[in-house]
């Protein structure tokens, strides 16, 4: 939660870093996405460290880094400054990321695995629900106060994993052979399943909050859409984890993929803030629909193929970090130098060919499940 947080709070502070350091539409992306820049190049080494020195190592690396990153955030007077503690709060996010989740799937059956990704995808969105509440009151205050204070919360959390006992790590295995398991179809389909949303997410968190403010949104107004598209994913995401566990995972899924198609190819169409922070609002909820189950059937396939838990987090962090620098600065530089139309677009073209994928091969994914 605490991790998201601070990833979330940038979202009311875009269009005033616009202002002020006369970013352009790309810029911002950049920003944004330096996070996710961060978690990619770090998701690997992350997983090699959860599962080598075990989960609650990680997660102690990953709060230190938040801590040190959130302060320097606080006080950072140029783009530059900013890009490097948004890239190292993405270093953060890895490490506490494959940590935090190989210590949960560990003490976890397959049987409420669904379940389990659900709540800690509620507890994530609680981070991403107070994110934009803290930046836009970073905006009408002090940065420096709201992002120190992130920081002091990291070490308190800190003291409490240093109090609680965790899975030991174990000797892991050459990368080459991990890299060979990730390439495989039962792998390399949740993998996608997981970036895909990602992509969606990245470019939705650039593109809606300067279109938003373009349309006459205020800051507070900004934080108010992403507190509701916040609540409803948080809300959605534990019933979504139980249907996996009961139906299967790629009934959700598939359901969470037909709608995305929609609102990708309309989202660059209100001119209304109100309708346009409604159609946020529920596109975030369907990317929920199917963003859990394919987190879980991830996790799964890299059970079934053998790796520690440490390196789901790591494939899962490499999944989400990818999209999310794809579509916060590939989606936001197309956008800036065509239109919001074009980048959404694709995306909801490569929902469709997911779509059909996924129907039409149905049987060689769901067989991960059926495998474990």
């Amino acid at each position: 939660m605490l991790d998201t947080t601070f990833y979330a709070a940038i979202a009311p502070l875009l269009p005033s870093y616009e202002a002020e350091l006369g970013l352009s539409k790309a810029g911002a992306g950049v920003l944004s996405a330096s996070y996710a820049a961060g978690t990619l190049l770090a998701s690997v080494p992350a997983g090699y460290l959860a599962a080598a020195k075990g989960p609650r190592f990680a997660v102690l690396a990953g709060l230190a880094l938040l801590a040190l990153s959130s302060v320097a955030f606080a006080f950072a007077q140029t783009i530059v400054l900013l890009d490097a503690a948004r890239f190292v709060q993405g270093i953060a996010g890895a490490c506490a990321w494959s940590g935090g989740l190989a210590w949960i799937f560990r003490a976890t059956t397959d049987a409420s695995r669904g379940k389990t990704v659900g709540g800690v995808l509620a507890a994530a969105v609680a981070g991403v629900a107070l994110g934009p509440v803290l930046g836009a009151a970073a905006r009408l205050s002090s940065p420096e106060l709201v992002f120190s204070l992130i920081g002091v919360v990291a070490l308190v959390l800190a003291g409490f994993a240093l109090a609680t006992s965790g899975p030991k790590g174990s000797a892991p295995p050459a990368l080459a052979a991990v890299w060979r398991c990730v390439a495989r179809g039962p792998v390399l389909g949740p993998f996608a399943l997981v970036a895909l949303p990602a992509l969606f997410s990245g470019t939705l968190a650039v593109l809606a909050p300067l279109r938003l403010d373009d349309l006459g949104a205020g800051a507070l107004a900004l934080g108010a859409v992403f507190l509701l598209a916040a609540a409803f994913e948080a809300a959605l995401s534990p019933l979504v984890g139980r249907l996996s566990d009961r139906r299967g995972r790629m009934l959700p899924i598939r359901a969470g993929l037909a709608g995305a198609i929609p609102f990708a190819f309309l989202l660059a169409v209100p001119r209304s803030p109100l309708l346009l922070g409604v159609m946020v609002i529920a596109t975030v909820g369907v990317l929920a629909s199917f963003w859990g189950p394919a987190l879980a059937l991830a996790s799964e396939a890299v059970e079934a193929a053998g790796l520690d838990q440490g390196f789901a987090g790591g494939i899962v962090n490499l999944a989400w970090a990818g999209g999310q620098v794809v579509g916060g600065s590939g989606g936001a530089a197309l956008a800036s130098n065509t239109a919001d139309a074009v980048p959404y677009a694709i995306i909801g073209t490569l929902c469709a060919v997911a779509l059909g994928l996924v129907v039409q091969r149905r049987a060689p994914i769901e067989a991960v499940r059926s495998a474990v």
